[in-house]
């Protein structure tokens, strides 16, 4: 048999592959090997001249020979990734094509000299022969009654390569005061890369150590309890400080609601994981129980924060008028932090397990008794196959209604009420359209929720062009057309002449006013404006078809009366709800035709 020294180096034991979610920015070069320290501590030690030949009857002539052997051994298993011009390759070329683990070292763990042990893999790979050799060491050495020189020996060496492995995840010790200062875009990249680095851990690293141990010390008499004590020194150190930062997370008293997707991740990590965790640590260890702790932790947080970000909602106070009346930043940032929930959608439904509340809140008018009824509705909690009847929905359903009323409220900060009519428009369609068009958004708040929505936006609309129109409509009406100085088919000239000024006062005012307003959603601003030219150049074609020629044919000057032709309305229309001022005088239809 080939002595070690000849032995050509297998592919490195540590070579881990990084789960398939990781993308390029997050994607860790998890190289194979240990620190500089333990490569000068293997050049330190020369291999043993003497010929290792296990099917032979040769044996070493003393343990300590065996233990520099084992070392030696373990150290070269540890490093080769150091000073093997393959493995420097492989590792050279990671980044874009990782090497399979399954494929080699688990294969060689889970098979290497065990009969009935199933490979993970279909590959047929070989059993390395250096780990063969390892294992013969070790059960010589327990053999002739140096086994706890064994183990703590193999601990040793074992565990610097574990730590130097979890080191180059760049997982750093993160205090509860760092956590508290960390703002949310920062706490979201630490928490990507500790999902990448769990389960890298905890699927790889950490199982791989765990099937390695089982299988050279497998011949020894100690029991099962204390075996899983002696591996656990090997993982311990990183396990505890993966896991130390889920609980720095779950602990921090600073809960804002920019934070709770970040924690949702870090939740749904931990909780897909704890089986994995569970396989790797017996019922009684610290870590166990601290992953399940955390979780719960986790899922308390998670409950605070949404109820932080309600009351969030209830508790805005800024009279800052928006301009032109458009979306105001509370309407963007409320549906746009819906809309990110919806994405741990299933996450928030099995841990939202109260109604919203407190229900007697005082909300005026008729948002609140929507609520009551759509909260009386729901006989059941948790409905999932029901449209907008789980828990989670009804609570979406509450922010949409305080959202709505904080919006009433400011709405009566403008002065104009037809601009305030405007406000309520814009905002309301906005929320309309952001659940309308994210499907699982829908699914939660319901159609009859949409539907009411629809009647409010429409409401508001209605609203505006009443208090807009109507007034100036009122000058195109018949009546009080027939006192005065009478022409000879008994229309009064001056009431005439001032009704045709009035009018064209009202709307040079109206036109120059709402084209600085603002309707940013384009169909919902074309939709208004025919709403409103279909009143509007409709009335006036029709009293311009009937007073215009007692004017054209008088001896005053038509163009001071009749300043607008139809197709001036109509071209003047075009600039309202643009968002930008526009020229305050139109030129007469006599200035127009010549």
């Amino acid at each position: 048999m080939a002595s070690v020294d000849s032995m050509a180096p297998r592919p490195p034991p540590l070579l881990l592959p990084l789960p398939p979610e990781a993308d390029n920015a997050d994607r860790l070069i998890f190289r194979s090997g240990i620190d500089q320290s333990l490569q000068e501590e293997a050049n330190e030690i020369q291999p043993s001249t003497m010929a290792l030949s296990f099917g032979s009857n040769q044996q070493p002539s003393n343990g300590l020979a065996l233990e520099d052997e084992l070392r030696h051994l373990l150290i070269s298993l540890s490093s080769l990734s150091f000073n093997s011009p393959t493995n420097s390759s492989i590792a050279s070329s990671f980044s874009t094509n990782p090497p399979s683990l399954t494929s080699s070292f688990i294969d060689q763990i889970n098979y290497i000299g065990s009969p009935t042990a199933v490979s993970l893999t279909a590959t047929g790979a070989q059993p390395d022969e250096s780990i063969f050799f390892i294992q013969c060491i070790v059960e010589q050495m327990i053999a002739s009654g140096r086994e706890q020189q064994c183990i703590q020996e193999y601990i040793k060496i074992r565990k610097v390569a574990v730590d130097a492995s979890f080191k180059k995840l760049g997982i750093e010790k993160v205090s509860i005061g760092d956590m508290q200062m960390l703002e949310s875009d920062c706490l979201d990249k630490i928490v990507r890369r500790w999902i990448l680095a769990a389960r890298t851990c905890f699927r790889e690293l950490f199982v791989t150590e765990k099937n390695l141990f089982e299988y050279l010390f497998e011949s020894s008499s100690l029991g099962t309890d204390i075996k899983h004590t002696y591996f656990m020194e090997t993982v311990n150190g990183p396990a505890r400080q993966l896991l130390s930062f889920a609980q720095t997370v779950s602990s921090s008293s600073r809960r804002s609601p920019e934070k709770l997707f970040s924690i949702l991740k870090l939740y749904v990590a931990l909780s897909d994981l704890l089986p994995d965790i569970q396989m790797i640590f017996n019922p009684i260890h610290p870590n166990r129980v601290v992953a399940i702790e955390t979780l719960d932790k986790l899922a308390g947080v998670s409950r605070v924060i949404l109820s932080e970000f309600e009351n969030s909602v209830l508790k805005e106070i800024s009279t800052i008028l928006i301009p032109g009346g458009s979306i105001h930043h509370m309407t963007r940032y409320v549906m746009k932090y819906m809309k990110k929930m919806v994405v741990f959608k299933q996450t928030l439904i099995e841990l939202t397990v109260s109604k919203p509340g407190p229900l007697e809140l005082v909300i005026s008018g008729d948002l609140i008794k929507d609520f009551v009824l759509l909260d009386a509705e729901q006989t059941e909690p948790n409905q999932p196959d029901q449209e907008g009847k789980t828990n989670l929905g009804l609570h979406f359903k509450w922010v949409a209604t305080v959202l709505q009323f904080k919006l009433e409220e400011k709405s009566k900060l403008y002065e104009d009420d037809s601009l305030a009519h405007l406000f309520m428009m814009n905002n309301i369609y906005y929320m309309f359209q952001k659940i309308y068009s994210k499907y699982e958004l829908k699914e939660m708040i319901g159609e009859d929720y949409l539907r009411k929505l629809t009647r409010k936006y429409r409401q508001a609309a209605s609203k505006y062009l009443r208090s807009t129109w109507a007034r100036v409509l009122y000058c195109l009406r018949d009546e009080g057309l027939g006192s005065g100085s009478f022409s000879s088919s008994g229309v009064s000239m001056s009431a005439l002449r001032q009704r045709f000024k009035t009018f064209n006062a009202m709307f040079q005012e109206v036109h120059r006013t709402q084209a600085t307003w603002l309707v940013p959603d384009a169909q919902l601003r074309e939709e208004l404006l025919i709403s409103i030219s279909q009143n509007l150049i409709q009335a006036y074609r029709s009293f311009l078809g009937r007073y215009s020629s007692y004017i054209e044919n008088s001896r005053w000057h038509p163009e001071n009366y009749i300043r607008y032709s139809v197709e001036d309305l109509e071209v003047a229309l075009q600039d309202f709800f643009g968002g930008y001022s526009v020229s305050q005088h139109f030129r007469s239809r006599s200035q127009l035709e010549g």
